[in-house]
């Protein structure tokens, strides 16, 4: 029997699919956020789902520089595929928030270069740069701190953090957070510093949502993890 193969779209038919998708509402909602896409993200999921992965074409995508078409391109890249520099280079390109942060928990965070990358960005010059280098050490405290110098990270974000731009403000502030929360030993600096500080603290939560405010987030998550354990048998 002759099996039917349905041929992989070319980049100018995708760029028009998703020009057909942007929602004028969508696009002010995001801008507000710093965004510049009006792309429904369940939407370009679907199309990714549709197109599968096919890293060269995700490359061409890219080099669009449109928003739409690069987080399009975080979706069907090949994360393990990138070499370290191609990765220096498309973190100085990432641009818009929520580009940042696509590329790095979808592709950094998968490619055998992360730590690499994370020494690397963490002293960056370049702000965003940087708060790509501290989105992975605050993975690290979570998953493998070993070799981490707690309370060295402590030192420079109680130094730093209160002045740093917003990106990178939020990024050290996720580090402390994750160091308070998974880290008795630091705790009690951790929350110090976030008291002290007092970065996020007004910030607007939802309802039923944690507040990114460092030491409300650890008391959250801390309190769920003592709960977890006076449940089990």
């Amino acid at each position: 029997m002759a099996q039917t193969k349905t041929d992989a779209p070319t980049i100018d038919e995708l760029l028009t699919e998703l020009a057909a998708l942007d929602d004028p509402k969508i696009r002010a909602v995001n801008e507000k956020h710093g965004d510049d896409h009006g792309v429904n993200l369940s939407a370009l999921r679907a199309v990714a789902k549709r197109v599968k992965t096919q890293h060269e074409l995700a490359q061409q995508l890219w080099a669009t520089g449109d928003t739409a078409a690069r987080l399009l391109a975080l979706l069907i890249c090949r994360p393990k595929a990138f070499t370290a520099d191609e990765l220096d280079t498309m973190v100085r390109e990432t641009g818009t928030p929520k580009v940042h942060d696509w590329f790095v928990n979808y592709v950094v965070k998968k490619n055998p270069h992360a730590e690499e990358l994370r020494g690397r960005w963490m002293t960056d010059p370049d702000p965003i740069v940087a708060s790509a280098g501290w989105a992975l050490t605050a993975e690290r405290v979570v998953k493998n701190a070993d070799g981490l110098d707690l309370s060295g990270l402590l030192d420079i974000i109680d130094a730093q953090m209160s002045d740093a731009p917003e990106r990178l403000q939020w990024a050290m502030n996720t580090c402390l957070a994750q160091v308070g929360i998974e880290h008795p030993d630091h705790r009690a600096r951790a929350l110090d510093i976030g008291e002290r500080l007092e970065v996020l603290k007004d910030y607007p939560t939802s309802p039923g949502c944690t507040s990114p405010y460092a030491p409300a987030w650890i008391g959250e998550m801390v309190r769920r993890k003592n709960e977890a354990k006076a449940t089990q048998p």
